[in-house]
């Protein structure tokens, strides 16, 4: 039976622990239940488990569907076929289980297989394109579809889901045989990575606030213009790396917003190079934050 919250408090769930009510989330479990959400909200939202969103303390007065539930996976060979729900620390364990290498990346990462997609998420070497090879998706104007790796058009932590607005249902990968000990080896660099260089999972923050520029690092330029002082109310830029917003103080999203535009603004100023936010936002009934969401987001 598909799972329908009203009122739904969002604050707990997103990794900014930022956010007001949603008036209607949707969760189903299986592909069958995501269709009968868009049959009964065909206007709804979709989102995976919020990791890279940023919700409106405000709250969000429509229907979302969080795919969160659709979290099944299986192994054949070396191919995995894995829902886009599936969070991804635990799929890059189970394939490490199984003597599978090319997910150990995600054993440090907060979001799951669709948002991988979504991103084409990677680090040290590693990088979902590279094991891709093929995804049900979804989207509004065509349906569903079945993209392949040439369909995905993947450059760095890009695809032709954030152009064109499409969800990533499930997604097919192809591994690769190796030690166990090669795996745990792999899977402790990243982990060792994540330890010096961003936040732990329990700190809130949304992981890399803007995207970085060609050839160039957005956490170079924004350390470079003093960025690591920067503060609004309980938003403050993570002390050890410039492109990460932790929420120190029951921060608002307002609060948020206004530091993401503060962080854009020095960088455009000093460099004339302007920053495009990673993060997604869901909101839209305040003012100031429309105000703030065009400044930050437009082209």
């Amino acid at each position: 039976m598909l799972l329908i919250e009203e009122n739904f408090d969002v604050k707990k769930l997103t990794s900014l622990k930022c956010g007001g009510k949603i008036k209607k989330v949707i969760f189903p479990t299986t592909e069958a239940e995501f269709k009968e959400a868009l049959s009964l909200f065909p206007n709804a939202k979709v989102f995976g488990n919020l990791s890279n969103t940023l919700v409106s303390s405000y709250g969000y007065d429509g229907e979302v569907i969080l795919t969160t539930k659709m979290s099944s996976f299986a192994f054949k060979d070396e191919y995995l076929t894995a829902d886009c729900g599936v969070k991804g620390p635990k799929l890059s364990q189970a394939a490490a289980e199984e003597g599978l290498s090319g997910l150990e990346f995600m054993i440090a990462f907060p979001g799951t297989v669709g948002g991988e997609v979504f991103m084409n998420a990677g680090a040290h070497g590693q990088s979902i394109s590279d094991i891709f090879v093929e995804a049900l998706c979804w989207s509004k104007e065509k349906g569903f579809m079945t993209l392949t790796k040439e369909d995905m058009k993947f450059s760095y932590r890009t695809s032709i889901c954030q152009s064109e607005n499409i969800v990533i249902l499930k997604a097919k990968f192809k591994l690769q045989k190796t030690t166990p000990e090669a795996i745990k080896a792999k899977m402790q660099e990243n982990l060792d990575f994540r330890k010096a260089k961003q936040p732990n999972l329990a700190t809130p923050n949304c992981g890399s606030v803007f995207r970085n520029p060609e050839g160039d690092s957005a956490g170079r330029l924004l350390e470079s213009i003093g960025a690591k002082t920067f503060s609004i109310n309980g938003a403050k830029v993570w002390e050890r790396h410039a492109n990460f917003i932790d929420n120190k103080n029951n921060a608002t999203s307002t609060d948020i917003l206004e530091l993401m535009a503060k962080m854009q603004k020095s960088v455009k100023e000093k460099y004339n190079i302007k920053l495009k936010p990673e993060v997604r936002f869901l909101g839209g009934t305040d003012k100031r934050e429309v105000e703030l969401c065009k400044i930050l987001f437009q082209e």
